[in-house]
């Protein structure tokens, strides 16, 4: 599986984007899929989940009720809404799938746990 995230950007705190996170080759239906993030000198962190069906998905505490996961099986591609956008959000972006691993296993998880990960797309948010 390849993965490619994009929908980075530069924007205000309040301020809202939309990343996302094209999958090509193997199947994309059989895959739970995770965003992470690292910021500069931070460990990475677990952002939000969703499971192999998009019926199920599970967000890190510090993004609950502001971001958004989904997945669009027709499209191979997996989301995620990001609202009132704080300076702290600041970060590389990263999605990741797994066959193995459940979406609901990925609380303090890095995406280093899942099978395949694609280059982060950069959020800046300015205070």
């Amino acid at each position: 599986v390849q993965l490619q995230a994009s929908g980075g950007g530069l924007v205000q705190a309040g301020g809202l984007l939309r990343l996302s996170c094209a999958a090509s080759g193997r199947t994309f239906n059989n895959y739970n899929m995770g965003w992470f993030r690292q910021a500069p000198g931070k460990e990475c962190e677990f952002v939000a989940g969703i499971s192999r069906s998009g019926s199920s998905t599970y967000y890190a505490d510090s993004v609950k009720g502001r971001f958004t996961v989904s997945r669009d099986h027709d499209k191979n591609t997996v989301y995620l809404q990001v609202n009132s956008l704080k300076p702290e959000d600041t970060a590389d972006y990263y999605c990741a799938a797994s066959l193995a691993r459940a979406a609901s296993e990925l609380a303090g998880k890095c995406h280093y746990v899942m099978d395949y990960w694609g280059k982060g797309t950069q959020v800046t948010v300015s205070s």
